[in-house]
């Protein structure tokens, strides 16, 4: 009886043990899939724009600004906003099934109509497994 149960516990700590594996994995996927989207914001890149979002996608600015998916990567393509760098700092990940919820600083640099700007504010970030892709759902950033 007593090996019955030493290997009950034994497969529940080795299920325990992939899981939070599999949780980590997502979370360092989640965490490519922001960086990919903020590479594609600096270097504007249409196509990568396009991967790293839904069809479905509402992104909200710290202004009130809400944008599509179709506003939201003209505006990085063609706006007066021009990144030079993004860094999202203190970011937590956290897993919901095919949706992961990540927040963050938004550091950025950049240059508005030509002039150099700072930028540092609140970011709440909805992504969601499509595939074989976390792709951002919905965005929204508040000011600090």
């Amino acid at each position: 009886m007593k090996f019955h149960k030493s290997i009950i516990v034994l497969s529940m700590f080795i299920g325990l043990a992939s899981y939070g594996q599999s949780v980590n994995s997502k979370k360092e996927n989640v965490s490519k899939a922001v960086n990919a989207l903020y590479g594609a914001m600096v270097d504007p890149n249409k196509h990568l724009l396009e991967l790293y979002t839904t069809n479905d996608l509402t992104y909200g600015h710290s202004s009130g600004t809400l944008e599509n998916q179709e506003e939201f990567i003209d505006a990085v393509l063609n706006g007066s906003f021009d990144y030079l760098s993004i860094n999202p700092g203190n970011q937590t990940i956290n897993i919901s099934g095919k949706n992961a919820v990540v927040r963050h600083l938004f550091i950025a640099k950049g240059s508005n109509d030509g002039k150099m700007t700072d930028v540092k504010i609140g970011v709440l970030m909805v992504f969601q497994k499509k595939k074989d892709h976390w792709k951002l759902l919905a965005r929204q950033a508040y000011k600090l």
